[in-house]
């Protein structure tokens, strides 16, 4: 059974590029729970091991976020091997459907899987995202769907997974959440953030009365001018950064 969180520090036989990697995803761990976008101990955030092949690290099933510390964070090789000798488990479904991604898609080093009221309500809908606000605007065109087959622990939907997903990196499992991978963990929690937003006005809008759609031109042209939004520091740093410093100010346990 799975108790409170007891942080130890970094292994001295852990490499700096290992321990860097668990500070920023216990971080995000963190910045979720802040949010408001962790389900109890359920859904997952797993982030690939630099200079390591098919090794990743995932929470620890049984904690809460609010209990994630770099040190407890579960590493994992790409059948489920416990590599860092920890006593925790692996939540079943997180593992089946992250090492998936991970095994067939080598640009997917971070993946985001969460079950947000807002991300779940869309997934919910017919229409799944619909082209009617600002954010939603942004990912008209990138999102891939995939329906609903039960809890993912079966690998045979590993093939319809990967299949619906394409060369899209976003995905709505219908009636069940989000799904975000990306090449950075701060690029996949910013993509995370912008979709929840877009999810979250969508919702609000529906309450309020009849949505507007936005014409197919603009939108193009608004995607294009994103586009050309690149920030020196790659996307989603300086957002993540600012975020790790507010949950630095609130309680920096998750640094040990």
């Amino acid at each position: 059974m799975a108790t409170a969180a007891r942080t130890t520090g970094k292994r001295p036989d852990m490499s700096a590029t290992e321990w860097a990697a668990r500070q920023q995803l216990a971080a995000c761990y963190r910045i979720f729970d802040h949010l408001g976008w962790s389900e109890l101990i359920y859904n997952h955030i797993t982030l690939r091991v630099p200079d390591e092949e098919d090794a990743f690290l995932i929470n620890p099933f049984g904690l809460l976020y609010g209990e994630v510390t770099a040190s407890n964070l579960v590493k994992i090789d790409i059948d489920g091997h416990v590599l860092d000798g920890s006593p925790y488990p692996v939540n079943r479904a997180g593992f089946t459907q992250h090492s998936l991604f991970h095994r067939h898609l080598p640009d997917a080093h971070c993946i985001i899987h969460t079950h947000t009221t807002a991300g779940m309500a869309v997934s919910a809908t017919r229409e799944g995202l619909t082209p009617t606000n600002f954010y939603s605007a942004a990912f008209i065109g990138r999102i891939a769907y995939h329906d609903f087959e039960g809890v993912t622990i079966r690998p045979e939907e590993g093939e319809r997974l990967i299949a619906h997903l394409g060369d899209r990196r976003i995905m709505m499992l219908r009636n069940h959440g989000t799904l975000v991978m990306a090449k950075s963990l701060p690029e996949a929690f910013l993509t995370q953030w912008l979709l929840q937003r877009a999810c979250e006005i969508q919702v609000a809008t529906g309450a309020a009365g009849t949505p507007v759609d936005i014409p197919p031109e603009v939108i193009a042209v608004h995607q294009r001018d994103l586009s050309g939004v690149q920030l020196p520091t790659g996307p989603g740093v300086p957002d993540f950064e600012a975020l790790v410093r507010l949950v630095d100010r609130i309680d920096p346990s998750w640094r040990d």
